[in-house]
């Protein structure tokens, strides 16, 4: 899953990208790196971030979602009337950081046969890395995750449209993020998205600033491979493409 982040301040390339002709520039630049699914967002959820209106999300994501309907396209979005009007213009995934919490978000995704991703997330990005504790990260994060799962089936979704996202950096410690990663193959019997790519954890863990966390980064694709992720969520698609194909010859 390649990131195509169409923002301001995102805190990996805020900016790079926010311009229309330049956030499909970099789509398509990603497709051809191997991306399989195109993670589009409008609204950054960095640590710290602050809110985004709903008017100037869909500003941002729809043109890029309908010049990509010919290719699978996730949405990264928290509120059901860009769930929608995604949906309307041909997204094929709605990837959720609050889980479809959000009051129509549930009905907005039922109504289409997309999949979705349910991540976990302590708190709001405004807030979320200020002070993130649990009594057992593991325990609190597998409980949610089944939470909002059955949740979701007892609405109407079908199981098989169903990706999980334990949140890694989403109100969580370096410590929080390493005991989910080891802890991975335990967390969900579904498919699981691992969102690890240049993350502020890589700078606690190496002192790299954001644009010298590609070694970091792979380092940690590799992890979430170990430990049964299906989709990696990343920001380098050729260089993580390599790691893959590496991994998957050392199975055979």
């Amino acid at each position: 899953m390649g990131v195509v982040n169409i923002t301001p301040d995102s805190f990996s390339d805020g900016g790079r990208f926010e311009d229309a002709e330049a956030a499909l520039a970099h789509a398509h630049s990603l497709l051809e790196e191997g991306a399989d699914i195109l993670d589009v967002g409008g609204e950054s959820t960095r640590p710290g971030a602050a809110t985004v209106a709903a008017e100037e999300e869909l500003r941002r994501v729809l043109p890029i979602v309908r010049q990509l309907r010919d290719v699978p396209v996730s949405v990264d979005t928290r509120k059901p009337e860009v769930m929608r009007a995604a949906l309307d213009f041909g997204a094929s995934m709605i990837n959720d950081i609050q889980a479809l919490a959000a009051p129509g978000a549930l009905e907005a995704v039922a109504k289409s046969d997309c999949a979705v991703c349910l991540m976990h997330m302590q708190g709001e990005p405004g807030t979320m890395q200020r002070d993130p504790h649990y009594a057992d990260v593991f325990g609190e994060v597998k409980s949610f995750i089944k939470q909002r799962v059955d949740k979701l089936t007892s609405s109407g979704i079908e199981i098989e449209r169903i990706v999980v996202d334990p949140g890694f950096g989403f109100g969580k410690t370096v410590e929080h993020n390493l005991t989910l990663l080891k802890r991975l193959p335990e967390l969900s019997e579904l498919p699981i998205l691992a969102g690890l790519s240049r993350k502020s954890s890589l700078q606690k863990i190496t002192g790299r600033p954001v644009e010298d966390r590609l070694a970091g980064s792979l380092a940690m694709a590799l992890l979430a491979l170990q430990g049964g992720a299906k989709i990696l969520r990343v920001h380098d698609v050729k260089e993580t493409r390599d790691v893959i194909a590496v991994w998957e010859a050392f199975k055979q």
